[in-house]
């Protein structure tokens, strides 16, 4: 148990929360459980291990068996190594992403809200290892309310490319444990494969003790569009049995395989912040080969993003935005956290008005949104804080009322719009993942894609926009 969970602050902070009712978000913690990092940097999360992003790329017809050795020496095609080397990247992102903070702060940390527009941008050099090449990453606000991040990852030299969105609710339960939906999804690209990721709920335990960390629960998604298909399945530690920070990833043949229960092409299980295994299936069980090791988040060193100086960088640029609360919140010093905070958050509350005057809107500046829906079912709310005035694709040619309903529809025409929502399209009609703004992982036909007056509306990342940009630096 922290020291901190018998202070009068934390006490408070309790007593709020058991009786909260709204947005999170806007929550006035105790200093000692903010964390001095804005949200837009948890992008960088995706890509601090660079030889794994990219060891897909380097995997072909010629060498495919080679570089899966160790895993399965008689591994059947290319596709499928390269498909397990991208879940092995995944299963590698997950520590850094959901408990790296635990790490380094002690505990999980309540981070920073980002303003609409605010900005992250570095990137991996990769110097030791000539074959890589330059890693970028790009993260912008897009949205404020609701809050949505958008990032994007690419290697030019390999052609590996990611882009997705992230958008979080979250909700206190009777017992002051910390729900947490996430909204959105992935799309990595290796040469002409991609891979759509959808991204687990989460609970945040030890809120009482003051000493919070991060359990996933739920399932992942990973198609491919070479048809493979992966589930990953989340637990953690029971009260009396089971490890913390638990998986059981499952590869099949295509997602038919996975719904007909036949049994998967490999099983990994262990624990996404230590060690795991893999076991290649045979047709029968007794065919199954013995568990050999597949990851170890313990011996993986994160390489860390190259971010230019505070004084080289943008007055949008998150680090710099934030200096005097991030310099505030590592002092300790609660006045402060409040002056500073009061201060930027007010002043980003001014612009809004004044554009609100002028009847204008923020320009993004190199994501844009998409509205899948072909009626207007997005919510005022949603309309209202993520329309831009640049043009949208639409989808005014498909023989359905609402392209959510997409993976029931085998005639969808999907040429009207644009290259990434179509292959968005195509990978989600895979596995009848519903295309409406619910949470990450939700099929058609669940309870959250039954509900009414949902919009479809995803952030897609333009690189001309980027490749046009003239105040930002990396």
């Amino acid at each position: 148990m922290s020291g901190y969970a018998s202070s009068s602050t934390w006490t408070s902070f309790l007593k709020s929360i058991a009786s909260f009712n709204g947005d999170i978000s806007s929550l006035t913690a105790p200093p000692f459980i903010l964390s001095p990092i804005s949200l837009s940097e948890f992008s960088q999360y995706w890509a601090e291990h660079p030889d794994l992003f990219l060891q897909p790329s380097f995997v072909n017809e010629l060498n495919f068996k080679e570089a899966l050795n160790e895993i399965d020496p008689t591994i059947k095609s290319p596709e499928i190594a390269r498909m397990l080397l991208v879940i092995r990247w995944f299963i590698s992102t997950l520590k850094s992403q959901y408990c790296s903070r635990n790490e380094s702060m002690g505990s999980e940390k309540k981070p920073l809200n980002p303003f609409l527009g605010e900005l992250f941008v570095g990137k991996w050099e990769n110097k030791s290892n000539p074959s890589f090449g330059e890693t970028v990453l790009l993260s912008e606000q897009v949205s404020h309310h609701p809050p949505v991040t958008a990032f994007s990852i690419f290697n030019d030299k390999n052609n590996v490319k990611l882009q997705g969105y992230n958008q979080v609710k979250a909700s206190f339960s009777k017992t002051l444990m910390l729900q947490v939906k996430q909204f959105g999804h992935s799309i990595l690209e290796i040469g002409d494969e991609s891979y759509l990721i959808t991204v687990p709920p989460l609970h945040i335990e030890g809120i009482l003790a003051a000493s919070p960390f991060v359990e996933l629960e739920g399932k992942s998604y990973i198609q491919s569009s070479t048809g493979l298909f992966c589930v990953v399945e989340y637990s953690g530690k029971g009260y009396f049995s089971g490890k913390k920070n638990s998986f059981k990833a499952k590869l099949f043949e295509n997602s038919k395989a996975y719904f007909s229960k036949q049994n998967p092409l490999y099983t990994i299980s262990g624990q996404w912040s230590g060690q795991s295994t893999i076991i290649k299936h045979g047709s029968k069980k007794s065919d199954d080969l013995d568990p050999v090791p597949f990851y170890d988040a313990e011996r993986q060193t994160s390489e860390f993003l190259n971010v230019k100086p505070l004084e080289e960088q943008h007055p949008l640029e998150s680090r710099k935005a934030w200096k005097n609360v991030a310099a505030a919140i590592t002092a300790n010093d609660f006045d402060a956290i409040a002056k500073t905070k009061t201060e930027l958050e007010e002043s980003q509350r001014e612009l809004r008005k004044a554009e609100e005057e002028k009847g204008i809107c923020w320009q993004r500046r190199w994501f844009q949104d998409s509205n899948l829906s072909t009626n207007s079912t997005a919510t005022a709310d949603d309309t209202a804080s993520i329309t831009t005035s640049t043009t949208t694709n639409t989808a005014a040619t498909v023989s359905t009322t609402n392209l959510a309903s997409a993976a029931e529809n085998k005639a969808l025409d999907i040429s009207s719009l644009g290259e990434q929502d179509q292959l968005f399209v195509k990978l989600a009609s895979e596995f009848n993942l519903s295309l409406k703004n619910v949470p990450s992982g939700t099929l058609v036909g669940e309870k959250d894609d039954k509900k009414e007056n949902v919009g479809s509306i995803h952030w897609r990342f333009h690189r001309k926009l980027w490749d046009a940009e003239k105040e930002i630096v990396l």
